[in-house]
């Protein structure tokens, strides 16, 4: 597997929620705190009995920083990764919740779809049929450069712990538990691009996702892979 490769180079993973009644439904989901829909907790039970655990991709051992949004569709995922005493034991020193990983405050377009934002959009006189949250933003919510400061923020501090361990000194393996729109934009940031750069990094409900660099280099940020069970 590709993550595999270069196994001493400290990795982020990206673990999205799983669905929710809205995101099966296309419901623009942000600040509203709705829980897992029994399916989303399915999905992220079958990618955790493959890929989390001792000598599994995501290894407890490995791990020295788990952030998790504060929202209870992330929260609840979190809970389904981890047996419960290993997740007792990550919640002691490794796992903390961080506002700076919740989803998008997408404002006036919460709780609609797609085709609804854009006629209302259109309705408002602003751009409809090639409105970009991540270029426009969302009336009454965030801005793009307000996501872009708090994700920021986040990339600092997980250089910060993986500079001095790029070639496996220390394990310090990073998980951050979130949303998906939150999730691409942070592809987008580590490495180095702007926010709304037409990168095709989609992560289904319940996928991980897999950051790392390339030759061992903090100045090389690399996305490995993203994957979904079925």
């Amino acid at each position: 597997m590709a993550a595999d490769k270069d196994a001493g180079t400290p990795r982020v993973f990206l673990a999205r929620h799983g669905q929710t009644e809205w995101s099966m439904n296309g419901r623009w989901t942000g600040t509203t705190d709705l829980p897992l829909t029994t399916a989303g907790e399915a999905q992220v039970s079958r990618s955790a009995h493959q890929l989390i655990g001792p000598g599994k991709l995501i290894d407890p051992a490995k791990l020295s920083l788990i952030l998790i949004s504060p929202m209870q569709r992330a929260r609840k995922t979190y809970e389904l990764m981890f047996a419960p005493a290993t997740r007792q034991n990550l919640l002691k020193s490794k796992a903390t919740v961080s506002p700076e990983l919740s989803e998008w405050n997408y404002g006036d377009y919460e709780g609609l779809n797609t085709k609804e934002i854009r006629e209302l959009r259109e309705k408002r006189g602003l751009n409809g049929k090639d409105w970009d949250h991540f270029r426009d933003g969302c009336e009454g919510g965030e801005s793009p450069e307000q996501v872009v400061e708090r994700l920021d923020s986040i990339i600092e501090r997980i250089r910060e712990i993986h500079k001095p361990n790029m070639h496996g000194e220390n394990a310090c393996d990073v998980l951050l538990v979130a949303h998906g729109h939150n999730l691409r934009s942070f592809v987008r940031r580590w490495l180095n691009y702007p926010i709304d750069f037409p990168l095709s990094a989609m992560l289904e409900p319940g996928g991980i996702g897999i950051l790392s660099y390339q030759h061992h280099n903090i100045n090389e940020p690399a996305f490995l892979l993203g994957m979904a069970l079925p």
